[in-house]
């Protein structure tokens, strides 16, 4: 089975919410809500490839030193594995835009539950409502 290697981050605000994205109609579970963040690119670390999702994704520019390592997820899909790395950030340049068509959405940890979500990220509500 393929092993897909995903990095992630729980963008934290300065009221204590963090931010969802829907998934894009056209792409595998289109209308679930994710934490911002993409594949891992071949020689790429997890943390760069968070800056650069969040830049081409979100319009927004943080640094390594940023992302706390938080918690991570290990999932079997049907065609592959996802592990995936979670960080947790609180700071970043710039005004979140969904650049890429997106719905976003500021969410307060204890409501995470009302949004549907993919099975893998599922089980990082509970880290995240037990970590703010």
């Amino acid at each position: 089975m393929k092993l897909v290697l995903v990095s992630a981050v729980a963008l934290i605000d300065i009221d204590g919410r963090v931010l969802l994205a829907q998934r894009p109609a056209g792409k595998s579970m289109a209308g679930l809500w994710e934490f911002p963040g993409g594949k891992v690119e071949a020689g790429e670390t997890p943390e760069a490839a968070l800056i650069r999702e969040l830049h081409e994704e979100l319009g927004i520019d943080t640094r390594a030193s940023c992302l706390a390592p938080l918690t991570f997820a290990s999932h079997s899909y049907d065609d592959f594995h996802l592990l995936m790395p979670v960080f947790a950030c609180r700071r970043w340049q710039g005004t979140v835009t969904p650049l890429e068509g997106q719905r976003l959405a500021w969410v307060r940890p204890a409501a995470m539950s009302d949004y549907p979500m993919p099975p893998a990220d599922e089980p990082l509500i509970a880290i995240l409502r037990d970590w703010l």
